[in-house]
C-alpha cells in the first residue's frame, strides 16, 4: 500500500507486507485477540517502519514549512532591492542645470539594481543616458578613451565625479572642450601636428 505526499514523492507505508491472518479469524477491528497472533518480532518491525515513515514525513514537512516561510519572505523582498521598481535616469544632454538630477538618479539606480555589475558595466550603462545634441562628442571620447585603456575608472562613482565637473560649466564650454578633444593629430606630437 503506497501514500503520495503533498510534495510529490511516494512513500512506501510498509516495506513488508502486514501480516496475514488465518481465513477463518475475525479482522483485528473486530478481535483485539488476534493481534496476541502475530509475533513479536513482526509487531517491532511494523513499529521501527512506521517510525522512519514518521521521520521520513516531518522532514517533508518541515522542508515544505521553510519552503512556505521563502515564498513569504520572497514577497517581502519583491519591494526592496533589485526586485524594486527603480526610475531610471533621464536622457541627459549635457545641460549644466540637469547634471546633478542625472547623477543622483544614476547613483540611486546603480545601488538598486546594477550592485554585481562591474565598473566598465555600470559607466557604459551611464554613458547610454548621455545623448542627444553637443554631449555626443563627449560621450564619443570617452568611449573611445575606454576602448583605447587610456582611461579606466576605479568606480562607477569617479566616473560621475568626472561627468559634473565635465558639465557644471555650461554646454557651450564642454562642446568646445570635446571639440578639442576631438581633433585629431594621429600619431603625431602637438608640436607636428600645429
Amino acid at each position: 500500500m503506497e501514500g503520495e505526499t503533498s510534495i510529490g514523492s511516494t512513500l512506501s507505508l510498509y516495506t513488508l507486507s502486514p501480516p496475514t491472518l488465518p481465513p477463518s479469524s475475525p479482522s483485528p477491528i473486530d478481535s483485539p485477540s488476534s493481534y496476541h497472533t502475530m509475533s513479536q518480532h513482526n509487531l517491532h518491525t511494523i513499529i521501527r517502519q512506521q517510525q522512519k515513515q514518521l521521520a521520513v514525513m516531518q522532514v517533508q514537512i518541515q522542508a515544505l514549512i521553510t519552503a512556505g516561510a521563502g515564498a513569504e519572505r520572497g514577497t517581502e523582498e519583491s519591494n526592496t532591492g533589485s526586485h524594486m521598481e527603480v526610475a531610471k535616469p533621464p536622457v541627459f544632454n549635457g545641460e549644466a542645470e540637469r547634471v546633478g538630477e542625472f547623477i543622483i538618479t544614476c547613483k540611486l539606480y546603480l545601488r538598486m539594481k546594477m550592485r554585481g555589475a562591474t565598473v566598465e558595466e555600470q559607466v557604459q550603462w551611464i554613458l547610454s543616458y548621455v545623448q542627444e545634441g553637443s554631449v555626443n562628442v563627449w560621450k564619443e571620447n570617452i568611449l573611445e578613451d575606454l576602448e583605447a585603456g587610456e582611461i579606466e575608472y576605479k568606480s562607477a562613482g569617479e566616473f560621475l565625479v568626472g561627468l559634473k565637473r565635465e558639465f557644471e560649466g555650461g554646454d557651450e564650454e564642454v562642446v568646445k572642450i570635446a571639440e578639442l578633444r576631438k581633433l585629431e593629430q594621429r600619431e603625431r606630437t602637438m608640436e607636428e601636428f600645429v
